[in-house]
């Protein structure tokens, strides 16, 4: 079941994301904050960005974060058909009784530009990693501290049994952008 923006404003308004803007901020930028039923959250403005080089191979089973270059700014520039990840500038906290599903901006979709679709699972906490797709032909800019994914909020009419803290998930209160683990 979906729930409203006056029950977002008062979960979120918890603690169960930090910062939190009560407002949908639009403004002269790609829009971020409560939104009708989700959040809009923001990119963080670190980001890891392939480093292509002959013979190099990502593996997610043995990841190497040198093939990667790290990139601190206001706008990041995704190279044209490539993808780079970064972190939500939000801290989510989510209840027992909540799953979150986040999907990409359509500002963004309309320029190419893919946002992983992810779960964020009842009793998950920290920053969400994001995988960014640039499937366009042109470099496109990615603007930190703006709207970069919306967050959808379904809420159970139940509790879990087993949350994401009880399994002692490994994404578990990730603070920075966290490669894949195994």
């Amino acid at each position: 079941m979906l729930k409203n923006d006056l029950w977002i404003k008062e979960m979120a308004g918890n603690g169960m994301i930090e910062p939190f803007n009560e407002e949908q901020i639009r403004k002269g930028v790609i829009s971020y904050g409560v939104s009708s039923y989700g959040y809009d959250m923001r990119v963080y403005d670190e980001f890891k960005i392939p480093r292509p080089a002959d013979g190099k191979i990502i593996d997610p089973k043995n990841f190497d974060n040198n093939n990667f270059i790290d990139y601190k700014g206001e706008i990041c520039e995704m190279p044209p058909n490539s993808y780079i990840i970064c972190r939500s500038l939000e801290y989510f906290r989510i209840p027992r009784d909540i799953l979150v599903i986040c999907f990409g901006k359509s500002t963004y979709a309309r320029s190419g530009v893919i946002v992983n679709i992810t779960p964020l699972e009842p009793e998950w906490e920290g920053f969400v990693t994001i995988s960014v797709s640039n499937t366009s032909p042109f470099p496109v800019k990615l603007y930190a501290n703006e709207g970069i994914a919306q967050i959808i909020f379904l809420g159970a009419s139940e509790t879990c049994e087993t949350s994401y803290a009880d399994k002692k998930g490994k994404y578990q209160a990730q603070k920075g952008i966290v490669l894949p683990k195994i």
